[in-house]
C-alpha cells in the first residue's frame, strides 16, 4: 500500500502529551508528515534557526529538547554492538518494528532520515504509526539547521580534490574538508574581525596552521597560532615558509595579477590552554596596540572537547578579548560536570544530564551515514558482525564487556565466522572457539534491523548537539553578552558546521555580513 499517514494535528498532539511548548517560530505546516508521495525538495526538514529567537524562545527550546531526549534516551543510550545481547530490537514499540523491519538501506535514508535522492518521489509501503511520525518530525524540527543560509555552485565541480576558490598555494598539504573549512571559516573572522575593530586574531588549537595561514597570508590579519603538540608547531612552521617561497614565485610569474602587500606569517607559539585556568599567552599582543588597546578575537577551528568550552570563559572574563568564532566538535570529551552545562538556565532543568553516550552520539555525521545508506553498500554490514561478535564475546568471557577491537580490513570480503575469528584474536580470546553457526547466519539475517535501530538513533543525535550549543549560547547571554550560531560548513563536507559567534556589542544588522557567502 503506497500511502502516508500524518498530520499536523497528530505532530501537535505528540508535542502535547510530552509537554512540549508550541512557540512562535515553530512551523505552522510540517510538510514531511506525509502526503501519499512527496519531492525530496518538499521532505528536507529546515531545523530552526538559532539567529531568529529569543532568549525565551531559546529557553522553551532547552526544556523541548530535554523532555524528548529523557523520553527517548533508552535508544540514544544503547550501544549497536550490544544489539542482540541486550535484545534492542524487542525494546521498540511492536508499530515500530511493524513498520521499519523489511526496509531496504535507501528507504530508511528516504522515509526515517528524510534525506532521499535528489529528485526521488517518497512513497511509503505502509502506514506508519503516528508516534513514529511524529518523533522524527519533531526530532527535525527541534534540532538546530545545519543548512547554510547562502546558495553558491560547489568550489569541488571542477577537481574534487582542489577547491576553485582558493589559489593554488593555499590547497597545497590541505585535503578538500579542511580546504573548505578554512576558507569559510576564515573569511567570517576577517568580517568579524573588521566589524569589531580587532587588532589580533588567536587561533587556538591551531594544529598544522592551515587556517592561521589562509588568514595571515591570505586575507592579511595578525594572527597568533597555540598549539599545545611542539610537533605540529614545528611542521606549521616549515609549512609558512614553503607557502611563502610559493607566494614569492607566483608574484614573479604573474606581476601583474598577484598584488604584493604586507605579508605577515602566523606567529606560533606552544601553549595548552587550559579550560579552568587563565592563559597569560593567549593575551599577549603581538604588536604595539596603541591608545586603542588591544582587541582580540578568538577563534578555534573544532576545538576538541574542553578546548572550546575555554575559548567561550577566556571571551568572558578577559576585557582584551572582544569577539569569538569557534567551531567545536568532540563533545564526548568534555569533562562532566564542569563543562556541560555551562548555563545557569539548563543546570536548572530536571533531567539534562548528557551522560558519555549521547555526546559520543552527537558526533556522529548524519548526512554522510544518509548517504551510505543511498548507496547501500557492504560496509553497512560491519555493525551487524561486531554485534555478533559480542555474542559470542560474552558467551565465552561474560566479564568481558564492549572491549575495543582495532579495526579488521575488508570486512565487506569476509564471512561472519571470518569477522568473528578475527575479532575473537583481537580481543585477546581463542580465535578457534566453537562457533554456533546457525545462530550467526541467523544474526547476519537481521542486517536491515540492526541498521534500522542505529538510523534511529542517529536521527535523534543532532538534538544532543543541539542541546550542547543552545547551553553555550544561553551561557554567553547569562553573561550580558551577544551570541548567534550559524552553519558555515556544507554539513556533507563537515558535519560539525556550526560556528558559535559572539560579541561584546551588538553589531545589529551588521551581523548579516556573517552569514553571505562572498564573492
Amino acid at each position: 500500500m503506497e500511502i502516508g499517514v500524518g498530520s499536523l494535528a497528530s505532530h501537535r498532539a505528540f508535542r502535547a502529551e510530552h509537554g512540549l511548548v508550541t512557540p512562535s517560530w515553530y512551523p505552522s505546516r510540517v510538510s514531511p508528515l506525509l502526503a501519499p508521495s512527496l519531492s525530496s525538495r518538499a521532505l528536507r526538514m529546515p531545523g530552526v534557526s538559532a539567529r531568529g529567537l529569543s532568549i525565551e524562545e531559546r529557553k522553551q527550546l532547552a526544556v523541548n529538547l530535554i523532555r524528548v531526549l529523557e523520553r527517548y534516551r533508552s535508544i540514544l543510550d544503547a550501544y549497536i554492538i550490544e544489539f542482540f545481547t541486550d535484545s534492542l530490537w524487542g525494546t521498540l514499540p511492536r508499530s515500530w518494528q511493524e513498520a521499519l523491519d523489511g526496509l531496504s538501506s535507501p528507504q530508511l535514508a528516504t522515509l526515517l532520515l528524510g534525506m532521499p535522492k535528489e529528485g526521488e518521489v517518497v512513497r511509503y509501503r505502509s502506514v506508519w504509526p503516528l508516534t513514529l511520525l511524529a518523533l522524527k518530525s519533531t526530532a527535525c524540527a527541534l534540532a538546530f539547521t545545519r543548512t547554510p543560509g547562502f546558495q553558491t555552485p560547489s568550489e569541488f565541480l571542477e577537481n574534487p580534490s582542489q577547491s576553485s576558490r582558493l589559489t593554488a598555494p593555499f590547497r597545497k598539504h590541505v585535503k578538500p574538508k579542511k580546504q573548505h573549512e578554512i576558507r569559510r571559516l576564515g573569511e567570517l573572522v576577517k568580517k568579524l574581525s573588521d566589524l569589531t575593530g580587532c587588532t589580533q586574531v588567536v587561533d587556538v588549537g591551531s594544529g598544522q596552521g592551515h587556517l592561521s595561514r589562509f588568514m595571515s597570508l591570505g586575507l592579511g590579519l595578525v594572527v597568533k597560532s597555540l598549539e599545545g603538540d611542539q610537533t605540529l608547531v614545528e611542521r606549521a612552521q616549515r609549512l609558512d615558509q614553503e607557502l611563502l617561497q610559493a607566494l614569492d614565485k607566483m608574484e614573479k610569474r604573474h606581476p601583474k595579477v598577484v598584488q604584493r602587500g604586507p605579508r605577515h606569517s602566523p606567529h606560533h607559539v606552544v601553549q595548552w590552554v587550559s579550560p579552568t585556568a587563565l592563559c597569560e599567552e593567549l593575551l599577549l599582543p603581538l604588536e604595539d596596540p596603541g591608545q586603542s588597546g588591544t582587541r582580540l578575537l578568538l577563534t578555534g577551528l573544532h576545538a576538541c572537547g574542553d578546548l572550546s568550552v575555554a575559548l567561550l570563559r577566556h571571551f568572558c572574563c578577559c576585557p582584551e578579548v572582544v569577539a569569538l568564532a569557534s567551531v567545536g566538535c568532540c563533545y564526548m570529551k568534555l569533562n562532566d560536570p564542569g563543562s556541560y552545562p555551562l548555563s545557569q538556565w539548563v543546570a536548572g532543568l530536571p533531567s539534562h544530564e548528557l551522560p558519555y553516550r549521547l555526546r559520543e552520539g552527537a558526533c556522529h555525521a548524519l548526512e554522510e551515514y544518509a548517504e551510505r545508506l543511498q548507496k547501500a553498500g557492504p560496509g553497512l554490514q560491519t555493525h551487524c558482525f561486531r554485534a555478533a561478535l559480542e555474542t559470542v564475546i560474552r558467551n565465552a568471557c561474560p566479564e568481558l564487556r564492549r572491549p575495543g577491537v582495532q579495526g579488521i580490513p575488508r570486512v565487506n570480503e569476509l564471512k561472519i565466522e571470518e569477522y568473528v575469528q578475527q575479532g575473537l584474536q583481537r580481543v585477546g580470546l581463542d580465535p578457534q572457539l566453537p562457533l554456533n553457526l546457525a545462530a550467526l547466519r541467523a544474526q547476519q539475517a537481521q542486517e536491515n534491523r540492526v541498521v534500522a535501530f542505529f538510523s534511529l538513533a542517529l536521527l535523534l543525535a543532532p538534538l544532543v548537539e543541539t542541546l550542547i550549543l543552545l547551553d553555550r549560547l544561553l551561557y554567553l547571554q547569562e553573561q550580558g553578552f551577544y551570541a548567534e550560531l550559524l552553519p558555515i560548513f556544507s554539513p556533507e563536507l563537515s558535519p560539525r558546521n556550526l560556528v558559535l559567534v559572539a560579541t561584546k556589542t551588538p553589531l545589529g544588522q551588521a551581523f548579516s555580513a556573517l552569514e553571505s557567502e562572498d564573492s
